[in-house]
């Protein structure tokens, strides 16, 4: 797989968006992967099972290599969708690293024990259920930045004191932690991964993207 010529242009995966296999195919740049079936004896004499192996190699068959923009938290999210050596602990069982951060973190990019996204931090964080959510999230916040009149950032417990109840989730994004909601005329993306997985309240944020109409609302 390493060896093989590859494309700088990607191609999306199956089962996203419209929207979102516009953004990785238009905002999207795929370089070389590691290929990390090479190291499978390795980790097994290391006593990592081979069903841990499969989930990080079907992992990197699907997303290895590819490098996104920059996430509007998390600085930024994971330079480059990358798996590495899966790793176990002992309250939240195995997981592995989905891709090195941008800028040094007080916590890395995982892939949890259900598949979900999260962060490792304190304490295990998932984000969103899958790979797929997050990349949704990412596909449309970079949406809703180029298309709404306004743009407010919520922090703190103005976060919670948000008014959900004439919103709906937004249901690729496979909310966890963190969720996208859609109104009549507004998306919000709600940030409580930090929060969270810090143990630090003062890192909730939310973005408010107002004045889309239906159109930009769904992001085609």
């Amino acid at each position: 797989m390493a060896d093989q010529p590859i494309s700088p242009v990607p191609v999306a995966p199956a089962g996203l968006s419209r929207r979102a296999q516009r953004f990785i195919e238009t905002e999207g740049i795929r370089v070389r992967q590691q290929d990390i079936r090479r190291y499978h004896d390795a980790w097994i004499e290391h006593g990592i099972p081979a069903a841990e192996i499969e989930r990080a190699t079907a992992f990197q068959d699907r997303w290895g290599g590819l490098a996104l923009p920059p996430a509007p938290f998390y600085e930024g999210g994971p330079r480059i969708l990358d798996a590495d050596c899966p790793e176990e602990t002992p309250a939240e069982g195995w997981s592995f690293p989905a891709g090195d951060c941008r800028v040094s973190m007080a916590y890395s990019f995982m892939i949890g024990p259900d598949g979900a996204f999260g962060i490792d931090a304190n304490r295990w964080t998932p984000l969103h259920a899958s790979t797929d959510g997050w990349v949704e999230s990412l596909a449309l916040a970079a949406h809703a930045r180029r298309w709404a009149t306004t743009v407010t950032r919520v922090t703190r417990n103005a976060v919670d004191a948000l008014d959900l109840g004439e919103f709906e989730p937004v249901p690729e994004v496979q909310g966890v932690t963190d969720s996208w909601w859609r109104g009549k005329d507004s998306l919000i993306a709600v940030y409580r991964g930090e929060a969270v997985g810090l143990g630090a309240p003062q890192c909730l944020e939310a973005h408010i993207y107002g004045g889309l109409d239906e159109w930009r609302l769904h992001g085609g």
